[in-house]
C-alpha cells in the first residue's frame, strides 16, 4: 500500500520564509479555547439580555447550532480541504490549509485551526448565519456552532496525540486514522463519523 503521509514526527515542518508568517501558522491546542470560551459567554449573556428567547429556546437553537457543526465539518473537510486545484499556486494553498496535516500528520502545532484563520472564518460564518436566520436567533444558534468547532478541534488533537483503550473515542481515533493511513477520499467526519455513514463515504470496518 502506497505511504500516505512523509513523516509522523511531532516536530513541525517549516513552510513560510517569514518568521512571522511562520509563527501565525502554528499553535498550541490549548489556544482555541482562550480565543473563543469567552466569546460563547458573550454571546449567549447577549442573548438572555438582548432577545426574548426563551431558555427552552435557547438551548434549542443551541442543540441546532451544535448539529450544524457536524455537518459543516464535513462538508469543509470533504469538498473544501480535500479539493485538490490544478493551478501551482492554488495548490500551495491547499498545502498550507490541509496538504500540511496529510504530509506530517502528527504535527503537534498543526492539528487545530489557528486564530489567524479560525476568526475570520468565524467571522464570515457569524455573518452569513445572521443574515439567513431570524432576528436575534444568531446568538443562541452561534454559541452551539462555535462548542461544535471546539470539540472538533481539541478531538482531532486528542486522536493524534492520545492513546484511548476503548469506547466511543477509540472508535472515532480509528475512523480518523483510517482516512490518514489508509484511505482519504473516505472518513471526512472527524469529531463524528455520522454523515460518512449518511453520504456513503465511510469505511467498511471488520466487526467484532
Amino acid at each position: 500500500m502506497k505511504k500516505n503521509y512523509v513523516s509522523n514526527s511531532s516536530e513541525s515542518v517549516r513552510m513560510f520564509k517569514s518568521d512571522f508568517m511562520e509563527a501565525l501558522s502554528k499553535v498550541h491546542w490549548t489556544v482555541p479555547l482562550y480565543v473563543f470560551i469567552p466569546i460563547i459567554g458573550f454571546l449567549c449573556y447577549w442573548a438572555f439580555t438582548h432577545t426574548t428567547v426563551t431558555i427552552a429556546g435557547f438551548f434549542g437553537l443551541m442543540v441546532a447550532g451544535l448539529a450544524f457543526w457536524t455537518f459543516a465539518e464535513y462538508i469543509l473537510h470533504r469538498f473544501v480541504f480535500h479539493f485538490v486545484p490544478k493551478a501551482e499556486w492554488a495548490l500551495r494553498i491547499h498545502f498550507i490549509f490541509h496538504g500540511v496535516h496529510h504530509d506530517y500528520p502528527s504535527d503537534a502545532k498543526r492539528l487545530v485551526m489557528p486564530p489567524s484563520a479560525s476568526i475570520p472564518m468565524a467571522t464570515i460564518l457569524f455573518l452569513l448565519f445572521n443574515w439567513i436566520l431570524p432576528e436575534g436567533y444568531i446568538y443562541s444558534f452561534f454559541p452551539g456552532f462555535l462548542i461544535g468547532y471546539l470539540i472538533y478541534d481539541i478531538s482531532h488533537y486528542a486522536i493524534h496525540h492520545f492513546n484511548f483503550k476503548g469506547g466511543m473515542w477509540k472508535a472515532i481515533k480509528q475512523h480518523h486514522m483510517l482516512h490518514h493511513y489508509q484511505d482519504p477520499s473516505k472518513g471526512y467526519g472527524v469529531s463524528s463519523p455520522i454523515w460518512d455513514k449518511v453520504f456513503g463515504s465511510d469505511f467498511m470496518k471488520k466487526a467484532k
